[in-house]
């Protein structure tokens, strides 16, 4: 199920006056991964405008080298 999906197959009910939306779990997740991939998408394509706005220099464009921060990162 995609996010959209899991988003319309919500159910709602009222507790103590107030008004929550029930998801399956399943469905949960697949909306957490949808807008994970949502904004992975959104920083690719940061990334990508920036490499473009330095001319394709990685350097200009602020880009590190992986061995510069391998091991901050694993």
């Amino acid at each position: 199920m995609i996010g959209l999906e899991a988003l319309q197959a919500v159910q709602y009910v009222t507790v103590k006056g107030k008004r929550l939306a029930i998801v399956e779990a399943d469905d949960w997740e697949a909306m957490v991964e949808w807008l994970e991939t949502v904004e992975d998408t959104r920083v690719a394509k940061e990334a990508y405008a920036q490499l473009q706005a330095a001319g394709g220099n990685r350097q200009r464009a602020g880009w590190l080298k992986w061995d510069a921060v391998r091991e901050e990162l694993t």
